[in-house]
């Protein structure tokens, strides 16, 4: 497994909110106010596009010491060599995805509302776990809705990074953190922001 950890803004890219010719620009923008992982996460068909784009973004961020994730695409993951791949309850199986990128890639699940969940995908071999949604989201509006008993039980419980998400700001994010988030995932409160590294900035203070 890679040693790079999941702690922090957890920023996470959306095609709706960058444009292609600006995406290594943002994603640059969200780390130089303190992003400490991005995920891709581009649910277009285009594949040229996806490899195009991911493979700029895995340049930047290993020049920058920044965990690199891919949102549910285990290929395209291997294919650029990306730290991390994402999954969530409809692709690739924990084992299925393990065997395929070996043991040198993190491997994160989504559990959703379902500590369960969480308890299997560790033991099958995830780095880390992520639930939410915890607030009303933008991207997922109709998400299953989380409870912080899960991030506290989780911290408790399991000995892998927890990450939260879901409608997650500045404002609301300090009580994902106390009850045992080690990490916010956020897509429309960075990317969604005429500034986007002050934007990052603002969630990147609270885990000060």
């Amino acid at each position: 497994m890679t040693d790079k950890k999941i702690h922090g803004l957890y920023a996470i890219t959306d095609p709706l909110l960058i444009p292609q010719e600006q995406m290594v620009l943002r994603v640059a923008g969200a780390i130089q106010g303190g992003a400490r992982v991005i995920q891709y996460r581009n649910k277009t068909k285009d594949q040229d596009l996806k490899i195009w784009e991911a493979t700029d973004l895995q340049t930047l961020c290993r020049t920058l010491n920044i965990p690199f994730i891919i949102n549910d695409d285990i290929e395209l993951a291997i294919q650029i060599g990306a730290d991390g791949i994402h999954l969530g309850n409809d692709d690739c199986d924990i084992k299925q995805a393990r065997q395929l990128a070996g043991d040198n890639m993190l491997i994160g699940v989504s559990c959703y509302n379902q500590f369960k969940n969480a308890i299997d995908a560790v033991n099958r071999g995830a780095d880390y776990i992520a639930f939410g949604r915890f607030f009303p989201s933008s991207t997922k509006p109709d998400a299953v809705q989380a409870d912080l008993s899960l991030l506290q039980q989780a911290k408790q419980e399991l000995s892998v990074p927890v990450v939260a998400i879901g409608g997650i700001t500045p404002e609301n994010g300090a009580s994902l953190i106390e009850a045992g988030a080690d990490a916010l995932a956020v897509i429309h409160g960075v990317f969604g922001q005429d500034d986007i590294t002050a934007a990052a900035a603002r969630y990147a203070a609270l885990f000060e």
